[in-house]
């Protein structure tokens, strides 16, 4: 028999949860449904398509090759579904942001919700994730990254620029040994990432600071933030988070400025929906306006 649509959407559900049980709450059914839909697939095509490991459901070949399928089915529908409707003056649905968190933490939510202030219709989710964001799983519908990928079936558009500063809190430089030099580093707790779980290049802030210690490290750039303005430390932070803290002062200004970049990466098959396109005009729009509002507070 053929495979019914609906069957293929838990499929695919399951095969970007990688859990039965994640996959129902995304589907919003019982696992046991979930797990009897894709049983009924395999018995359809007579070949398993996933493999229990320790670490959830994992797609064999063949679930890798219908996944390929699958996902041009369900680009194919929401196509057809945007036709047939037609175009309103609002967008609708829901939308799913994947972002490092600094992004995520300190730009996404004012700009996601000025657009969904804008339209009462659509529901727009943020996956704030300190590592790349796996489109092909659909985890996001589009995700917001510091450098552009090197391959995939990927649009990618620059957003801005930006920048970061070695930066602490004033209380912190009041009871602390002066920072005059670089070389005065080495005398205070330096904030920063764990070195082995640096998912981006770009995001290796303090290698160009020559800093060989990192005292108070996370894999999150928010935390590292918190660590900074209660005063426990100096590091290297976003400009546009400056403001949200208090009291925080840029350290060594001259010496130390970063510019790193934001881009939209999108699957190429998405640039057919006018919806999706609408909202990635707004989101960049929208993060361009707030990257220079929150930098000149700085």
């Amino acid at each position: 028999m053929d495979p019914q649509w609906d069957d293929l959407r838990v499929f695919l559900a399951v095969a970007r949860e990688e859990s039965l049980s994640a996959a129902g709450r995304r589907l919003h059914v019982d696992p046991a449904t979930v797990g009897r839909r894709v049983a009924r697939l395999e018995t359809s095509y007579e070949t398993p398509l996933f493999v229990k490991s320790p670490t959830g459901y994992a797609l064999t070949d063949a679930g890798q090759r219908l996944m390929s399928h699958a996902m041009r089915i369900e680009q194919s529908l929401e196509e057809a579904a945007e036709d047939m409707v037609g175009q309103s003056s609002g967008l609708s649905g829901q939308i799913r942001i994947g972002a490092p968190d600094g992004a995520a933490n300190y730009l996404l939510p004012q700009v996601c919700a000025k657009i969904a202030q804008d339209n009462p219709d659509l529901e727009i989710q943020i996956v704030a994730l300190p590592r790349l964001v796996n489109l092909s799983k659909r985890e996001a519908d589009l995700v917001v990254a510091v450098s552009p990928p090197t391959a995939g079936r990927l649009t990618v558009q620059k957003i801005t620029d930006y920048k970061l500063h070695l930066a602490a809190a004033r209380w912190y430089l009041r009871q602390n040994p002066p920072i005059e030099t670089l070389d005065d580093l080495k005398h205070h707790m330096v904030v920063g990432y764990i070195p082995d779980m640096i998912f981006d290049k770009e995001l290796d802030y303090l290698q160009e600071t020559g800093v060989q210690r990192v005292r108070l490290a996370s894999n999150s750039a928010s935390v590292q933030f918190n660590w900074i303005r209660r005063g426990f430390g100096v590091g290297i932070v976003h400009d546009f988070a400056i403001p949200s803290g208090k009291a925080i002062l840029k350290v060594l200004p001259e010496q130390i400025s970063l510019t790193r970049s934001f881009y939209l990466i999108r699957h190429s098959d998405d640039r057919r929906l006018e919806r999706m396109n609408k909202f990635a005009e707004a989101l960049c729009d929208g993060l361009r306006q707030e990257v220079a509002r929150l930098e000149s507070q700085t």
